[in-house]
């Protein structure tokens, strides 16, 4: 469901809406705008998976400030997804998996 930016209430509204529908997980996306959203999710349903999806445009705002030399590209990747472990996200989903998992790798 697309939610209006502002719209917190109805974000928590459809949260508890989807829980007592049987929902397996939450998903919220875009992610980072969401922060509040995803911790919101993560004390609303404590006893589901939080998923959250760094989508494309977060990937590539994020690429983009590395490459006009504002910050180091693998710094500024793993601080946005921590940003989401600290809101309370149990899964991410991120174009750059790829990358975290070479960097791991290192």
């Amino acid at each position: 469901m697309c939610l209006p930016p502002a719209g917190k209430g109805l974000a928590r509204r459809a949260i508890q809406r989807d829980v007592a529908e049987g929902a397996d997980i939450i998903m919220v996306k875009p992610a980072l705008p969401y922060l509040d959203v995803i911790q919101d999710a993560a004390q609303l349903a404590p006893d589901h998976p939080l998923a959250c999806y760094q989508v494309s445009g977060e990937y590539a705002m994020v690429v983009a400030g590395a490459r006009a030399g504002v910050y180091d590209l693998r710094t500024m990747a793993f601080e946005t997804t921590e940003s989401m472990v600290r809101a309370g996200c149990t899964l991410i989903l991120s174009y750059f998996t790829p990358q975290f998992l070479d960097w791991l790798d290192e």
